[in-house]
């Protein structure tokens, strides 16, 4: 993988090699996708997904996420895009980022168009669990906690991980009973933002919080422990699709809150492959670092070395000469 290459080679070499690049295009079903070894994210852009306080519109960002789906699905009603991911039985978590609290997570207005949309494949509100670390930090973010009442879950772990330690290469960690016990399919929520140590934190790093010791996790730049714990059957097997909250987006300084590198990227990010939606989503952030003047996350001393790793795992794609980009807006 060419990790110099930027969004604008991307998207001419993507072009140049005949692939699903679009603007308003249909994009591959899954199963083609698997058969011919390559990937589909879809970006949808709408500059009205926030208004002048940047505060998300609720309406807006649920057509945009709606619209993601149909996208890649390939489907042309909302009902038969979601149910092509998820049926009636399933119970869904839905993994979100709240570490670092409102405007450094991810948003719910994102999170709630997810698990509307997740409804209409028939799952009951009651079966849908939106879900990170602990209480504390998804109501810090904009949450409201529903452990057992009527509608949509919302909680934390709250230290509920499994009793044994899970190995997988170099991962060695216990993991969320959420994850492992009460749920059947997973729908991983990120928010597009800045990595100190990994370079990003996209959809392979929204699963430190799935885990019970990330901070013994992020030695050489998270890798190879990003792709090895992305690589655990659970969370591997379990996820069908991500969608990825790059509205305002975070470019520096993160993965907590750094106002001065915010920046209105204006998009929902949609994929069943998590390493091309991070190559994707890597991308961007390296394309607003330049126009804002910074280095390369390379040359900041932040390379993004766990997608190269978890392709070669067998976890996705992160070549771009086999990811097709499908852009609305």
């Amino acid at each position: 993988m060419d990790t110099g290459q930027s969004r604008r080679e991307f998207l001419k070499s993507a072009a140049a090699a005949g692939l699903g690049l679009a603007i308003g295009g249909r994009a591959t079903g899954v199963l083609q996708e698997k058969a011919q070894a390559k990937a589909t994210v879809v970006v949808v852009r709408n500059a009205d997904a926030q208004d002048s306080e940047h505060r998300y519109r609720a309406d807006v960002v649920k057509k945009m996420v709606f619209e993601a789906v149909r996208r890649l699905s390939g489907e042309s009603t909302d009902k038969a895009a979601w149910s092509r991911y998820f049926k009636p039985s399933d119970v869904v978590g839905i993994k979100l980022n709240c570490l670092f609290g409102m405007n450094a997570s991810t948003h719910p207005e994102v999170a709630y168009a997810v698990a509307e949309g997740i409804q209409l494949a028939g799952v009951k509100p009651e079966n849908i669990i939106l879900w990170d670390r602990s209480d504390g930090d998804l109501a810090k973010s904009g949450y409201e906690i529903n452990r057992d009442g009527p509608g949509i879950r919302c909680y934390g772990t709250n230290g509920e991980y499994e009793e044994n330690n899970t190995q997988q290469g170099s991962f060695n960690g216990k993991l969320t009973r959420i994850l492992t016990e009460r749920i059947t399919a997973l729908a991983n929520v990120p928010i597009l933002k800045d990595h100190g140590t990994a370079g990003v934190t996209i959809a392979f790093k929204n699963h430190y919080g799935t885990c019970n010791n990330p901070g013994a996790h992020h030695g050489n730049n998270c890798d190879p422990y990003l792709a090895d714990l992305n690589n655990v059957p659970a969370i591997k097997d379990k996820t069908r699709l991500v969608i990825c909250d790059a509205i305002r987006a975070l470019c520096n300084g993160g993965p907590g809150l750094n106002p001065k590198y915010l920046w209105d990227q204006n998009c929902i990010l949609a994929a069943t492959d998590p390493v091309a939606l991070d190559y994707v989503g890597w991308r961007m952030i390296e394309d607003r670092r330049k126009e804002v003047g910074l280095p390369s996350l390379a040359d900041a001393g932040r390379p993004v070395r766990h997608l190269a790793t978890a392709e070669k795992l067998g976890l996705g794609i992160a070549d771009p000469a086999r990811i097709s980009m499908v852009t609305i807006g």
